[in-house]
């Protein structure tokens, strides 16, 4: 006590006396590191955070700005620790004179006058205050740290380095472990517990000693109140509340995509991301409802986007991030899965835009071999003659393959790569099953795709990073008429029993051996997906994506909007006709309906392919030989074959394909040799 009390004498001896001495001395003092060890934390599309993770010491630090903490705390903490704090240099003689007579009087340090930049500057060294050294230390940091910093500056460290309890520093960690709510949000008497919690930050911890904790909380609004920091009222309104024992889980919402973002730039301790907070909690309950009760470890994945932008706006990796028998850790935004008959408004889309069919161009349904590929439909049965618009709001096999094989499996590939996907083929060269599935998508792919689709056709950007993805060029995916009538198809398409959903355009997808069920839609600016199934890809008998993943996905969009907003009015060049109206081409797919037959189509490469190394061959289907070939607007070869070996005349870069028949009909693909 003696020797603190003789270090207070020293310093205001200095402070009156010496000043030319300490002028120097404080310009000496070499400062200490002011950045923290901040723990990683993920946020919002408005700021609000998603996830936190411990810094490298295990402490939870959020770091904080003045502007984002309540004024009434941030009132209460400088009335309560220094109410000279804007007047005083660092140090203030009248606090250690009075903490010097209480000590004289009492025999014993009651209060060791320490102004808030001297608790910044033992914060910032971790330094001790029971001796005399460690205070001068302090009271020099704190004159050096007022010479080089703003008041704004100071209060700021404190907030970010103030201990509240085991592990916890800073004020903002603190309002998340104790009340679960950011500190913008306390009330006076959260606030006021806060202030008196760093004083005594273990003894006075509220999961711990709740009854210490508000017999200090109280003692301080009493004084709160005395000096009109708040009024009486205020007062007694909070005193009356308990200290509840408890200490939060820090949030830990889009747990698998935060893990995702950070692991692509770990040096960052901030992220920001294109999600909504209350929608990604909303459908993370809506996760968690629907597989309660199960028993079969069905799980569950959602995303949600704006495909006007390609923010994406939740996304749900699974119903709960756990080590589980449902694969709880599993991002099954992810994970590659077939995605059953999904792919079929791609295919319709890519037929319109092809001139090959039109949602009234009657096709069959019947059974068909396709060169020993003999696929059948769900239920088993045929439909004969039918429009397509009914063909693909009926998910009717057969036709889908047919209007892939006129395609070309390339042209669908081509055509996920143009939407930004990545198609894993198994064995690396795609047949007709791809039509039905038989290819690897991911959820976050298949919702990219649809984004394009109610794009207008244009790919977009799909991504939850705030800044554009690098590189990144739309590319059209079909024209916006055949998107325009993909949507107006899928949206009259055949509801759910029970669901309503009026102005979403969705369709549902199951795949072999019900091991995928899938439910993807949009309206006029969202698109959702959803994915059931089990994490192990073992099947889930009876599972369908129309019975079980299409319900989520609607009551998703519900807790969007209460209405879909619409999708617009059809693209001024869209063909608006009934199947007699149609040019005789588009009214029966496949039927020669004149001399010359179909127009020629480049089976191979696909148009916007991307080619590893050389072009050697070529392949055309349909049209009447001979068949002119040109690479780049220059003849190359006439030949009466549908292939042709080309001897890399197109050469590393861009290239141009045109096919032209014997009675003039053409088709056209652009590549990429790399």
């Amino acid at each position: 006590m003696t020797r603190f009390v003789f270090a207070i004498g020293l310093v205001l001896w200095t402070l009156v006396i010496a000043q030319d001495r300490l002028a120097a001395w404080v310009d000496a003092t070499a400062l200490p590191l002011l950045s923290a060890d901040l723990s990683t934390e993920v946020r919002d599309r408005n700021g609000d955070l998603l996830r936190a993770y411990t810094n490298n010491a295990g402490r939870w630090r959020l770091p904080v700005r003045l502007d984002e903490v309540d004024p009434t705390y941030v009132q209460m903490l400088i009335r309560y620790e220094d109410k000279r704090f804007a007047n005083h240099s660092g140090v203030d003689p009248l606090a250690l004179l009075r903490a010097a007579g209480q000590a004289l009087w009492n025999g014993r340090v009651v209060s060791g006058g320490s102004t808030l930049t001297m608790q910044v500057a033992r914060l910032l060294e971790d330094g001790g205050t029971g001796r005399w050294e460690g205070k001068l230390r302090q009271i020099r940091l704190a004159l050096a740290l007022e010479q080089k910093l703003s008041k704004e500056d100071i209060l700021t460290l404190y907030l970010n380095h103030a201990p509240f309890g085991g592990n916890i520093e800073g004020v903002r960690a603190a309002s998340y472990a104790y009340f679960d709510r950011p500190p913008r949000r306390l009330t006076p008497a959260q606030a006021a517990l806060l202030v008196v919690l760093p004083q005594s930050p273990e003894t006075r911890r509220p999961d711990r000693a709740p009854s210490v904790a508000k017999r200090a909380r109280d003692a301080a609004l009493g004084r709160l109140a005395d000096v009109g920091v708040i009024d009486a009222a205020t007062r007694a309104s909070a005193t009356r509340l308990a200290v509840r024992p408890a200490r939060h889980v820090l949030p830990a919402f889009a747990p698998h995509l935060a893990d995702r973002v950070i692991a692509q730039n770990p040096n960052l301790t901030r992220h920001d991301t294109t999600l909504d907070l209350n929608l990604q909690t909303a459908l993370e309950r809506l996760a968690v409802d629907a597989i309660y009760g199960r028993s079969d470890d069905v799980q569950i994945a959602m995303m949600v986007a704006d495909h006007q932008t390609g923010h994406i706006l939740a996304s749900v990796g699974s119903a709960a991030y756990n080590a589980d028998a449902q694969g709880g850790f599993i991002d099954l935004t992810q994970a590659v899965r077939s995605p059953g008959s999904t792919l079929k408004p791609l295919i319709y889309g890519l037929g319109f835009d092809r001139g090959l069919i039109h949602p009234e161009t009657m096709i069959a349904d019947r059974p068909t071999d396709f060169d020993g590929y003999m696929p059948q439909n769900f239920d088993g049965l045929f439909r004969g003659e039918l429009r397509v618009r009914t063909a693909l709001q009926h998910s009717l096999n057969i036709p889908a393959v047919a209007v892939t094989r006129a395609l070309g499996p390339h042209h669908l590939l081509a055509g996920l790569r143009r939407a930004g996907a990545d198609p894993r083929v198994p064995g690396g060269a795609p047949g007709l099953a791809i039509a039905l599935g038989g290819v690897g998508l991911s959820l976050q792919e298949l919702v990219q795709l649809y984004a394009a689709i109610g794009n207008g056709g244009v790919a977009v950007d799909l991504r939850s990073s705030s800044e554009p993805s690098v590189g990144f060029a739309p590319q059209s995916v079909m024209d916006r008429a055949a998107a325009w009538q993909i949507g107006s198809i899928l949206a009259e398409a055949p509801r759910p029993r029970g669901v309503r959903g009026a102005g979403i355009a969705f369709k549902t997808g199951t795949s072999y051996g019900h091991r995928d069920s899938w439910a993807i839609g949009f309206d006029g600016q969202h698109v959702i997906g959803v994915w059931m199934g089990r994490a192990d890809g073992t099947p889930v008998p009876g599972a369908f994506g129309g019975d079980l993943a299409a319900p989520v996905m609607f009551e998703a969009f519900a807790r969007i909007s209460p209405e879909a907003i619409p999708i617009g009015p059809p693209p001024h060049e869209t063909l608006l006709l009934p199947t007699a109206q149609l040019p005789s081409h588009l009214r029966h797919f496949g039927k020669r309906n004149d001399a010359r037959g179909l127009a020629p189509n480049i089976a191979f490469p696909p148009n916007g392919a991307v080619l590893e190394g050389t072009l050697s061959t070529v392949k055309v289907r349909d049209g009447r030989p001979p068949f002119v070939w040109l690479v780049n607007g220059q003849p190359i070869a006439r030949t009466h074959r549908n292939q042709l070996a080309i001897n890399n005349a197109a050469g590393i870069g861009f290239s141009s394909l045109t096919v032209i028949d014997a009675d003039g009909r053409s088709d056209q693909a652009e590549v990429e040799i790399r």
